[in-house]
Parts: C-alpha cells; sequence; structure tokens
C-alpha cells in the first residue's frame, strides 16, 4: 500500500532555493581554501560542493489528459520524511537522507549510500492548481499527480457565423 504524503502549497519556492544555494556556494568556498586558494577552480569547486551536500534524485514529468505526473526515484528515505511544496509554477521536495554504518555489519569496504540533503525542484511548462495536487510513495517511487490549471490548458472554439 501507497503512503500518502502531506504537501504544502506556498506562494515560492525560492527562499529555499537561495538557501541550498547559498549552503553550498560556503561549502564551495571551504574546498578552495582547503585547496591553497589555487584561482580557476571555480565550477569544480561548486560541483564538488553540490555532490557533497544535495542528492538529486532522477525523475520523469509526463503530461496527459489534463494532469501532469512527476515520478521521482527516493529509496532509503521514508514517507514522513519527505517535504513538499507547490507552487502554480513548481514542484519542491526534499529530505533529510541519513546513512550509518553499525559495528554489526562488519568492516565496510566499500559505500555509496549519501547522507546528507535530497533537494529537488522542478520548474513546470504549464501553471497547476495547488489545491488538487496528490502525492504517494510506495517502494521507494514518490509520484505526484497535478491538475493542470484551466487557464494554462489549450482550448478548441468554433468560430461563429457573421
Amino acid at each position: 500500500m501507497a503512503d500518502s504524503v502531506p504537501i504544502r502549497k506556498t506562494s515560492s519556492v525560492f527562499d529555499q532555493i537561495k538557501e541550498m544555494q547559498d549552503r553550498i556556494m560556503r561549502r564551495a568556498y571551504e574546498i578552495f581554501e582547503h585547496s591553497g586558494g589555487a584561482p580557476g577552480r571555480d565550477f569544480e569547486n561548486w560541483a564538488q560542493a553540490e555532490r557533497e551536500m544535495v542528492w538529486r534524485p532522477a525523475l520523469e514529468l509526463s503530461e496527459r489528459d489534463g494532469v501532469f505526473q512527476l515520478e521521482a526515484a527516493i529509496s532509503g528515505v521514508e514517507a514522513k520524511d519527505i517535504d513538499i511544496e507547490v507552487t502554480p509554477e513548481d514542484i519542491m521536495f526534499t529530505a533529510q537522507v541519513r546513512h550509518e554504518h553499525r559495528e554489526n555489519k562488519g568492516t565496510v569496504h566499500y559505500c555509496e549510500f549519501e547522507t546528507g540533503r535530497m533537494f529537488r525542484s522542478i520548474r513546470l511548462p504549464k501553471k497547476i492548481n495547488p489545491d488538487k495536487v496528490k502525492a504517494e510513495f510506495k517502494n521507494g517511487l514518490l509520484r505526484l499527480t497535478a491538475e493542470i490549471a484551466e487557464e494554462s490548458r489549450g482550448k478548441k472554439i468554433k468560430p461563429e457565423a457573421a
């Protein structure tokens, strides 16, 4: 059975995006300082900081019959730990991801599990109705359905005879 995920309707997700960018920028500067302040590696420092701090799950956005369906692969997270915010133009989901090595596992020789923050924001090609967004989480797959707002849908009209 799929778990329902609560959705918050906000006026803007830009504050959280800005906060995340600021955290990445601070970490990139730490990397810059740690490497001796060598110029010309801005992009590499930023990319390393982003990889360290943010996990971006794979997603797919499709549209059918006036509804967007967004699927995101988010394994290792529980539904209660996923935060979803929607505006008419954006969908953003975040979660805190934790992975620990327990002593009863023995020696861990290799591990690619992430610890940090999962963060994904997507700008939608058409406006949605934030009141009609639903989310379910099952077997590591987050499924959101969002009804496209009436004013964003195309409409066929017939010309009237003059």
